[in-house]
């Protein structure tokens, strides 16, 4: 049978090795981890690049962007390869856009609606549609301002600013007959 030292002196030996083969198991995890980190991140940097790549147009004369090929055609001679046409007198402003007038009926039908689904839009869902409706609830407020002569500044407010604008042009167009609210 030994003696007592020896007993301890080889537990303490086994606890030794055991401590160091823990700590050296703990180590190879952590550079293991921080190795699949760091090529996770490589490999999700390099899809990210081929994506970016592939989203822009190789040959940029084969596909032009809908705004190059709009100011090609826009350009005096992109249509006769004989020269450039005659140069018209400048215009004083911007061409009126004359759409056909609804009946003021139809304008407020679509107004009570728009303000009917735009009151059942939730806070929870797509800003989308959210702000869809509210621009064709602007188009609509400001087309009944246009048909009841009433001054409006709603396509001039910045973002910020046109929830004001909205709720005085209601008022003035409720002032001049016009009903909204069900």
């Amino acid at each position: 049978m030994p003696s007592g030292g020896w007993v301890s002196a080889d537990v303490g030996t086994s606890l030794l090795r055991l401590g160091g083969s823990g700590a050296l198991l703990i180590g190879g995890c952590a550079v293991l981890v921080f190795g699949m980190r760091w090529l996770l991140g490589e490999l999700l940097r390099q899809r990210a690049r081929r994506r970016r790549r592939r989203a822009l147009p190789r040959h940029p004369e084969r596909h032009p962007s809908p705004a190059l090929a709009q100011r090609r055609a826009r350009h005096p001679s992109a249509h006769h390869s004989t020269g450039p046409l005659p140069v018209s007198p400048p215009q004083t402003g911007p061409r009126p856009v004359s759409r056909p007038r609804r009946p003021i009926e139809v304008v407020a039908a679509d107004l009570r609606r728009l303000t009917r689904e735009l009151t059942v839009v939730t806070g929870g869902g797509p800003m989308t549609r959210r702000s869809g409706l509210l621009a064709a609830y602007d188009d609509v407020l400001v087309e009944a301002a246009e048909l009841l002569e009433v001054p409006e500044q709603l396509t001039t407010q910045p973002a910020a600013a046109r929830e004001f604008e909205r709720r005085r042009l209601l008022a003035l167009l409720a002032a001049r007959g016009l009903v909204v609210g069900d």
